[in-house]
């Protein structure tokens, strides 16, 4: 029989961790049409299964990445999940990775189509959970997810109350040749699939809290993208918050990082809030 030695059992940092409210993780296996996809929620440690929580859905920054994976991280969600009880969700739906050929390739020339339509689809299951307030929903998403989140807005019929696209992609056309093509071929042939997947098309049924943010240096998502989104929400006569971090890059770092951040969780936190609530609110800092 093998014998075993523990190296190192990280009895500092367990214990440590027991005054912490650390967030707990759980993943899982969402059946979707033919598709198995994965799923991860991560969920207040005093989670009360009895109490509708919020729920925000976290985009991927871009196809063929991996939003959930074993690896642990702490980030602005973590805070979120323990200070103000919002559970957090990600899938890994049509075009993300390491989930074979078919998945990582099921958006190709319809980026904004199969791949919301997975997102709509793990809502609905999610919603059969107890603890989800399906009233209560918002979405956040950076460059590729920053227009996905858009697109899942401003739709018809969109279930989320409100959400925020950082950097995002608004027309496929301005965005870096060597991507765009890869998913749509070439402008001068492809300019349908290119028009399918703009937001140009867009055209929501009810207002919905829309917070953008850019930097105007940034030279992976050119600013020219939220411009031109700007234009659009304004032509819909549909408000919008824009945040511009003036010669700033697609990561923002320092005071630009943590003011962007509080900006972030303070949107969040009152668009959870009950109308009531953020009514009262609103009528102190006017008096």
């Amino acid at each position: 029989m093998r014998e075993f030695q523990t190296l190192d059992g990280s009895a500092e940092l367990r214990a440590a961790l027991i005054k912490r409210r650390v967030p707990k993780t759980e993943r899982r296996t969402l059946q979707i049409n033919s598709f198995a996809f994965r799923l991860e929620l991560i969920l207040p440690v005093d989670l009360d299964e009895t109490q509708k929580h919020p729920l925000l859905l976290v985009l991927n920054d871009a196809p063929g990445g991996q939003a959930v994976s074993d690896r642990f991280s702490l980030s602005w969600e973590s805070v979120l999940v323990s200070s103000e009880h919002i559970i957090i969700a990600r899938l890994d739906g049509h075009g993300s990775g390491f989930q074979g050929e078919e998945i990582l390739h099921g958006v190709h020339q319809r980026l904004g189509t199969v791949d919301a339509q997975d997102q709509i689809a793990a809502l609905e299951q999610l919603f059969k959970l107890p603890y989800i307030d399906e009233s209560k929903v918002g979405i956040y998403g950076k460059a590729y997810g920053g227009f996905l989140s858009t697109v899942l807005l401003l739709s018809q019929n969109s279930r989320f109350r409100c959400g925020i696209a950082a950097a995002p992609i608004t027309d496929w056309r301005l965005y870096g040749s060597a991507s765009s093509e890869k998913y749509f071929g070439f402008p001068a042939k492809e300019e349908y699939k290119y028009q399918i997947s703009s937001l140009v098309g867009l055209s929501p049924s009810q207002p919905q809290e829309l917070f953008i943010i850019h930097g105007t240096a940034d030279a992976t998502v050119h600013f020219q993208h939220s411009a031109e989104l700007v234009k659009l929400l304004s032509s819909l006569n549909v408000n919008y918050t824009l945040q511009i971090f003036p010669d700033e890059g697609h990561t923002l770092f320092g005071h630009s990082q943590q003011f962007m951040l509080s900006s972030v969780m303070a949107f969040y936190k009152r668009c959870f809030q009950e109308k009531e609530a953020v009514a009262l609110e609103t009528s102190k800092e006017d008096d």
